[in-house]
């Protein structure tokens, strides 16, 4: 049986709304895809690489990425494996895309936190 990445993903009303659809689209393609989760989440990034992704494209994937399997190894590997196809300067771009998305998801976790604790402090 393979893992099945959620599509309960914790939003809030800040989040927008095409989030959900990103996060339910992702869960779809994962339940049908004839590939491995982590396989195709490897093939995601690639692709997201070799069409010169944005942050939030990152942002994205991330979740069922990290619930695939897929490891900060894996990732640079396949940058390694296909910089000789996209060119150097993609990969490089790529690189800095995924911190700045990693940058945006520790701020939004603290964000999370904070306001659980203030429901918590508010609850005693």
């Amino acid at each position: 049986m393979r893992p099945r990445w959620s599509r309960r993903r914790r939003f809030n009303a800040a989040t927008p709304w095409y989030s959900h659809r990103l996060a339910d689209l992702t869960a779809l393609s994962l339940e049908r895809c004839a590939l491995a989760p982590r396989e195709l989440m490897l093939a995601r990034i690639a692709a997201l690489i070799a069409v010169d992704a944005p942050p939030a494209s990152y942002m994205a994937n991330a979740g069922a990425a990290a619930d695939s399997g897929v490891t900060g190894d894996d990732i640079q590997a396949v940058m390694i494996g296909i910089s000789p196809v996209v060119g150097t300067p993609k990969v490089v771009a790529a690189a800095g895309n995924i911190f700045r998305a990693l940058g945006f998801a520790i701020i939004a976790a603290e964000a999370e936190m904070a306001e659980m604790d203030e429901s918590a402090d508010a609850a005693q």
